[in-house]
């Protein structure tokens, strides 16, 4: 059961908590849309790390020093890079996506991340790319909403334009 709802504290604490471990990640889901200013609610904190064992025993490190309680079985899921840890042992619900759906590969995915304030958030068409890809209907019914916030959160954030080398390197 769900200790309480998403809230941006959670998203400081993780930031802070894997800021001093050097976990390298970025915020995805709905908690990641949150973040950029997508005005909903979601009961978790959505995570998609670097897969590997060393960033795994990192990520272990920093959730026991906010308060997750972690058993040897998660902490083998998450040394391991298991696709999905959902970790409900804590002062919050986390889940580790380590494969998300419809996202190619985590070194692309951290290309196009966008940094807000200490938080690095999953690029919104890649968040909405993997809702879409997940095939759940709840995700399903979020497309629409997260299609609209992403058109207005590109056209007051404009990316800059890439020179020719850049777009053939792409």
């Amino acid at each position: 059961m769900s200790q309480r709802a998403f809230h941006p504290l959670q998203a400081v604490e993780i930031a802070h908590a894997f800021g001093l471990q050097k976990v390298d990640y970025l915020f995805i889901g709905k908690s990641g849309a949150i973040l950029l200013g997508y005005p909903s609610t979601t009961q978790d904190v959505d995570l998609y790390p670097e897969k590997s064992p060393e960033n795994g025993a990192r990520i272990i490190t920093a959730l026991e020093s906010i308060g997750f309680d972690l058993d040897e079985r998660l902490k083998g899921d998450i040394i391991s890079g298991r696709d999905f840890v959902q970790i409900k042992t804590g002062p919050f619900d986390v889940d580790l996506v380590f494969a998300p759906d419809g996202i190619e590969s985590y070194s692309k995915a951290r290309e196009r991340r966008i940094v807000e304030g200490e938080f690095p958030v999953a690029n919104l068409r890649d968040i909405i790319e993997s809702k879409r890809a997940s095939g759940r209907q709840k995700d399903i019914n979020e497309l629409p909403l997260l299609e609209s916030f992403r058109v207005e959160y590109e056209r007051i954030h404009p990316q800059p334009l890439k020179q020719a080398w850049e777009i053939q390197r792409d």
